[in-house]
């Protein structure tokens, strides 16, 4: 109200001193007010858009989060109960994560989405790490990647170690066939003495700790047992059915590894969502708090301006009424 006023006060003062002001003082007061308002106009609406842009983005980042949520149930429950299929194998041969092999593969289990933390960062890492621990002369490491993800980060220095690519792994919900399925394609394309299966072991929401699961092939196994160790207590079991040694030993091999690697990506799975629950929780979060600087911005701008308009009115009736 205060402002129209002094608006329509300056008016009549223009008005009532027309006959005497020249008329290129009054086009120069035109030019300089459109000049003001155009400037005030740009400042503050480049700030509006800014944080309509903002609050866009909250809404989608909020949503990724509800999505992600949604899925862990499903998905955390699956998880849990696959933990029951590899721990028997454990519990009879052992990890075998310090065994000395010349053939390693390395399978790294990694994602096909980001905007998950950095859970695919820390499975390469790991994996870079294990060839590094299992590297020397007369022994070889390859690289199996599971999701585009992981096959982006090896892929850059390491790419003549790469056996083999898979993606779009979690694009439907995951059942043992499947992954029983892929682990065949990998045993028969792939050769190796030990499998070294580098995923991300869910325990919460926040906490995924890097995880190295080791499958070792038959014949080790097998020469393992010969020598001893915690191996040796195979020689305990009878065999039925008329097979060998080597027989059970192959079929053994095979059942642990598609196991364990349906384990491993439904724990990976897992904690892909986990982490791009938080991350979106804290996108969310940062949303906020820019939002409320550019809040804070907006107004200082616009009370600036309004007080530079005040202050141009009032001098000009000033000193046309002088």
């Amino acid at each position: 109200m205060a402002m129209a006023a002094l608006r329509r006060e300056g008016r009549r003062f223009l008005l009532s001193s027309a006959s005497s002001t020249p008329i290129t003082a009054r086009s120069a007061i035109s030019n300089e007010e459109s000049c003001l308002f155009g400037a005030r106009s740009i400042s503050t609406q480049i700030v509006r858009n800014r944080m309509k842009s903002v609050r866009n983005i909250q809404k989608i980042t909020k949503a990724m989060k509800m999505v992600a949520a949604s899925k862990l149930r499903g998905v955390q429950t699956k998880t849990e109960n696959s933990r029951g299929l590899w721990q028997p194998f454990v519990a009879l041969l052992g990890d075998g994560f310090s065994v000395d092999v010349k053939k390693n593969v390395v399978i790294t289990v990694s994602s096909d989405k980001g905007l998950c933390g950095g859970i695919n960062s820390t499975s390469v890492k790991v994996s870079k790490a294990l060839t590094r621990v299992y590297s020397g002369p007369e022994k070889e490491t390859k690289y199996v990647v599971l999701g585009e993800k992981g096959k982006a980060q090896l892929v850059r220095d390491s790419k003549n170690r790469i056996e083999l690519t898979i993606s779009e792994l979690q694009k439907n919900p995951l059942n043992y066939t499947q992954v029983a399925v892929l682990a065949d394609d990998i045993l028969k394309n792939v050769e190796f003495d030990a499998l070294r299966i580098v995923f991300n072991k869910f325990h919460s929401v926040v906490s995924f700790p890097p995880t190295v699961s080791t499958i070792l092939s038959p014949e080790i196994v097998e020469k393992e047992s010969e020598a001893g160790g915690r191996l040796g207590d195979l020689d305990l079991y009878e065999i039925e059915g008329g097979e060998t040694k080597s027989e059970v030993l192959q079929n053994l091999s095979e059942f642990q590894f598609s196991c364990v690697l349906f384990n491993a990506v439904l724990e990976n799975g897992c904690s892909e969502l986990g982490a791009r629950m938080s991350a979106m929780d804290s996108s969310s979060k940062n949303a906020g708090e820019m939002l409320d600087r550019l809040t804070l911005t907006y107004n200082r701008t616009r009370q600036a301006s309004i007080t530079t308009e005040l202050i141009e009115i009032i001098s000009g009736a000033s000193a046309l009424e002088g």
